[in-house]
């Protein structure tokens, strides 16, 4: 027996946005004799809308008024309504991933977008979603390869390093297509203040092609150090973004290249210098020349694409079967996640515990009565050990009647997370894990 969600992922980029919308199919694993397990069986693009250029009001503001507008547009040629929306994420990636530029999209989609459409941002999940969409997990747990995963965007460089299908680190570089922009005689519009110190010209300043190509071969050093090929310097820790400028470390040994975003659409072409007025281009082609793509690479199966993908089909997990849920009213959204049992009391949140594989009755007991005190008005919880429906039986002896509980589990979450839950399908409740760490840029 199968069911099936119908999900929503939209990318608001430094370049580009885009929308699709997919069919999450789930089904039970298990034997009919056996405890549920439900999982994501199947996931399918229905639609993918034409690329847009994000826009803007000034040069990094997105314009929440015209987000809204294409999502309207999107939702009418995909044939689907906000009541439709089952789950799904919006993306804020790259240079427009700022904290005002999430409010602007948030508030202009906040009556349109659906109850489980959410806003999220930040390096490590763009990382997770760009390599999950565009296929690079697949070829590493279908190769048995290691492959480290570039999605290469207007404003950023997220990375992504799978060891047997499963990504073990991600990092994220400031480099990117549009990081300088200028009109067709060469008059530069704008330079990313990631370049300083990298790159002196000015806006009002004419640039040259040679000046554009030293630029994309400085640029291009800094992916081939992440990626292992050229001793990593101070060019790498300077472009590395702040979330990742000490906790990413260039894979050891030979690994396969995966690359996607707008850039990996250059790789190889021969697109004119002045094709967008950006660097997208030159950047790509010098990357084809690199270090990078004389071992074993790949494009993407999806390479403009591969981040929105990957947030229609990928941002949704589903929890275990045993499950305990009593009086809660769905979907719960925009949950936080704390791990310190005394925060229960602070509002709507999720306490994120590891739990107890294979618990004993006395050791729920206790777990119990230690969360049941103070008599919580609702308690949400999440598990990794599969103890959730024991768990929550417990608290509802202890706790009254009226008392909001759910407990669900086979979830890892930490801290700086928020969740949002949906109508369980099949017993198992739909989760988007989300990240919201929206990096603010140096020069704010």
């Amino acid at each position: 027996m199968s069911d099936s969600l119908l999900s929503v992922g939209l990318d608001v980029g430094t370049t580009s946005t885009q929308l699709v919308v997919s069919r999450l199919t789930v089904e039970n694993r298990a034997s009919s004799f056996a405890v549920p397990d439900m999982d994501i069986t199947e996931r399918t693009v229905l639609y993918k809308s034409p690329v847009y250029f994000t826009p803007l009001l000034g040069e990094n503001l997105v314009d929440g008024s015209a987000i809204r507008e294409i999502v309207q547009k999107e939702y009418q040629n995909a044939g689907i309504h906000r009541e439709d929306v089952d789950t799904g994420a919006i993306i804020i990636t790259g240079e427009t991933s700022r904290k005002e530029n999430a409010r602007a999209v948030l508030d202009a989609l906040s009556d349109y977008a659906g109850d489980f459409v959410v806003a999220t941002a930040g390096p490590d999940l763009e990382s997770v979603l760009a390599a999950k969409g565009a296929g690079a997990t697949e070829l590493s747990r279908t190769t048995g390869k290691p492959v480290l995963h570039m999605d290469i965007g207007g404003g950023t460089s997220n990375l992504a390093l799978i060891e047997d299908g499963k990504i073990v680190r991600t990092g994220c570089l400031n480099v990117g297509g549009r990081l300088i922009k200028f009109l067709k005689n060469g008059e530069i519009t704008y330079v990313s203040p990631a370049l300083s110190g990298i790159f002196e010209r000015k806006p009002g300043e004419i640039v040259t092609i040679t000046e554009l190509y030293e630029l994309a071969e400085i640029l291009t050093q800094a992916l081939e150090m992440a990626a292992g090929l050229l001793e990593p310097t101070e060019l790498m820790k300077q472009l590395l973004t702040r979330e990742t400028e000490r906790s990413w470390n260039p894979p050891n040994g030979e690994v396969v290249l995966s690359f996607s975003g707008g850039v990996a659409d250059c790789i190889g072409s021969e697109l004119p210098w002045l094709q967008f007025g950006d660097l997208g281009p030159i950047l790509g082609q010098t990357i084809r020349k690199s270090r990078l793509c004389q071992g074993q690479y790949a494009l993407g199966r999806e390479t403009i694409r591969a981040t929105v993908i990957g947030a229609g089909s990928y941002s949704t997990q589903l929890s275990g079967s045993t499950v305990y849920c009593q009086n809660v009213r769905f979907p719960l959204k925009n949950l936080p996640v704390v791990e310190n049992s005394s925060k229960i009391h602070e509002g709507s949140v999720v306490l994120s515990v590891p739990g107890i594989p294979s618990p004993t009755y006395s050791q729920v007991r206790e777990i119990a009565g230690e969360l049941a005190k103070n008599q919580p008005p609702e308690l949400y919880i999440c598990l990794e050990a599969d103890m959730a429906k024991a768990l929550g039986q417990a608290l509802a002896a202890r706790l009254p009647q009226q008392t909001r509980i759910l407990c669900i589990d086979r979830v890892r979450v930490g801290e700086d997370s928020y969740l949002d839950i949906g109508e369980p399908v099949g017993g198992a409740f739909p989760v988007v894990v989300k990240t919201l760490v929206l990096e603010r840029r140096k020069h704010e």
